[in-house]
């Protein structure tokens, strides 16, 4: 995608083509910095970190540091301290989980001297894949604005197509062209009318940091709100659909994303507004059913919550305490949606309802 009019990906090969290169995310959006990852500690550090996120990226970054540690050590032993290590860096994303066990398979009958060159290519196939995907979430999401967009016109509506998104499912969260916000991209690279509410998404404001740079990157209209802004827009009818990502998907259509989603799709179910969901197939964890009970939500730090982080006014990056010193804070960085709230997941393969019944149509290899 766009920065500065020179095409990206989130995570690429640097020139020795064993060096993995990305965007170090913490610093968006008033800094645009690269970092070099060279062995699997730095790929831990990445993920734990939040340098890179969003849980097809995270997938990918652990699958090429799997490829970093096998430079250094290509034994049984070496793949298994790194998938652990990998494994922990975060808890939620089961895109994680899926491209470890990706790369372990793909390695178990391969001889040590030969699992480097097998591994790259893996993980490379695992990020074409996964543009691929995204691509094609782009495509069927935007025919569903467009079908919205022709409702509006025929009820007499003259704006763009309102859409209310929330956290980063950008491209910054993808290796291109991202999950939520593909179909927006589509959508607007067709020449359709869209608008983007962003919503701030505290406690890491990745929705005003990422979601608003990436848009104003690619030349999307989009105006940042406070997280509570959201209800109030859709009950003044300023709001068409909302559209969000996911970190884990049960097999039920349950979804777990960003903290505040559950609220949101809460407000539109109560306005009568679609709330879709976009996810490609490794998002999907298919051995669990019940998302509230079955899916680990990460607690973080409490200084995401107490402490914000912006530009002042020497145009330095500067971090502020916004609570009083002595007060505890509770920082849970996921919830889970109900499927019985969720209009419709948007996949690479297409549209389905929110229930096993819907995944299993679009998955029929997957049902049981």
């Amino acid at each position: 995608m766009n920065v500065g009019g020179e095409a990206y990906r989130t995570i690429w090969l640097a020139e020795d083509r064993r060096t993995v290169e990305i965007i170090d995310q913490t610093r968006l959006p008033h800094e645009f910095v690269t970092l070099a990852l060279r062995d699997v500690n730095d790929a831990v550090q990445a993920i734990r970190s939040m340098q890179v996120r969003g849980a097809p990226l995270i997938g990918v970054t652990a699958a090429y540091g799997v490829c970093l540690a096998l430079t250094a050590d290509g034994s049984d032993g070496a793949l298994e301290v790194a998938c652990d290590a990998l494994f922990g860096s975060r808890p939620t994303a089961v895109n994680l989980s899926w491209a470890l066990q990706t790369m372990r398979k793909a390695l178990a009958e391969v001889p040590p001297s030969d699992r480097v060159t097998v591994a790259y290519e893996t993980a490379a196939k695992i990020a074409d894949e996964d543009v691929a995907s995204c691509r094609a979430i782009g495509e069927h999401g935007a025919e569903l604005f467009a079908d919205l967009i022709r409702n509006k016109e025929r009820e007499g509506g003259t704006e763009p197509l309102n859409i209310l998104t929330h956290c980063n499912a950008g491209w910054l969260a993808t290796v291109d062209y991202g999950t939520a916000l593909a179909p927006v991209y589509t959508a607007h690279d067709a020449g359709l009318a869209v608008h983007v509410w962003v919503d701030e998404t505290r406690p890491r404001n990745q929705g005003a940091a990422l979601t608003a740079w990436e848009l104003g990157q690619h030349g999307v209209p989009h105006t940042v709100i406070a997280d509570n802004a959201g209800g109030h827009l859709m009950q003044h009818g300023r709001v068409d659909v909302c559209v969000t990502g996911s970190d884990r998907t049960t097999g039920t259509g349950d979804v777990c994303n960003k903290i505040g989603t559950y609220l949101k799709a809460l407000a539109a179910h109560d306005n009568g507004l679609p709330f879709y969901v976009a996810l490609p197939h490794s998002t999907i964890d298919w051995s669990i059913s019940d998302g509230i009970a079955d899916i680990p939500i990460e607690e973080r730090d409490e200084r995401e919550v107490t402490h914000v982080s912006g530009l002042g006014e020497d145009g330095a990056v500067i971090t502020v305490r916004v609570t009083p010193r002595g007060s505890p804070a509770a920082n849970a960085a996921f919830d889970v949606t109900p499927a019985r709230l969720v209009t419709g997941l948007i996949t690479e393969r297409g549209v389905a309802p929110a229930s096993a019944e819907g995944l299993a149509g679009l998955y029929p290899e997957r049902a049981e």
